[in-house]
């Protein structure tokens, strides 16, 4: 591995705003980002940031990755859906049926996530932040565990999923079908180098990334990304 995953970064047009509702959700710790935008600090084994930063684009369609969010009992399940609705969070319709067990909800900008029932076994020994739940087929998959040096926890049905070995969220790809992109995607990773930020590239690309300017590249399912250099989150 040359690369850690950095940050899961937010592109929102009041990065504030949607920063302070994530850290009193999460119970982080919001402060401002070497970068510019805002930032939040994990508080338990999640290993990456949260990053907020300013764009002036519209939301267009429904985010490629999403929270989902554990609950350890039915109560704290609904504890969960109250206090993300107390801070600015509301219900929504992605076409849920009556009989999930799981809510879903987003944030001040219409960020989708869910908080899921208790009893589920695929995200049993993972902590408030289960997964990132994300659009993609498999060859997304395979990319991001070759990239961050993460295995594969699942592989079926073309659906991939991979977390790393200091535990941490599950990052899941759903397989078929994908929701077309409709413009940069509204999250993205930010991955830093671990030695030299050229050869690190060069590695990505071989792996089959593209390169869409000097620090973004996109994965194999069209996906933005950013590699930093070190000296870029010091």
């Amino acid at each position: 591995m040359a690369a850690h995953l950095y940050a899961l970064c937010f592109g929102a047009n009041d990065p504030l705003t949607v920063a302070r509702f994530w850290s009193g959700l999460l119970g982080w710790e919001l402060t401002g980002d070497p970068r510019g935008g805002h930032q939040l600090r994990p508080a338990d084994d999640t290993g990456f940031r949260l990053r907020f930063v300013p764009t002036a684009a519209p939301k267009t369609g429904p985010n490629q990755v999403h929270f989902d969010l554990t609950s350890a009992s039915e109560a704290a399940q609904l504890r969960t859906v109250d206090r993300a609705l107390e801070l600015g969070g509301r219900h929504i319709d992605v076409g849920q049926l009556p009989e999930e067990g799981h809510v879903v909800l987003a944030d001040p900008e219409g960020n989708e996530f869910c908080v899921i029932e208790a009893g589920n076994d695929f995200l049993a020994d993972c902590g408030f932040i289960g997964a990132l739940s994300s659009d993609g087929m498999p060859d997304v998959g395979y990319f991001w565990s070759e990239a961050l040096g993460w295995p594969l926890v699942w592989d079926q049905d073309q659906e991939t999923a991979i977390r790393s070995p200091h535990g941490g969220p599950k990052i899941t790809w759903g397989g078929p079908p994908v929701v077309p992109k409709t413009g940069h995607n509204r999250l993205w990773f930010d991955l830093v180098a671990d030695g030299d930020r050229r050869a690190e590239a060069g590695r990505l690309l071989a792996l089959g990334a593209t390169r869409l300017g000097d620090a973004e590249f996109a994965d194999p399912g069209g996906n933005e990304f950013c590699l930093l250099a070190p000296e870029d989150v010091a």
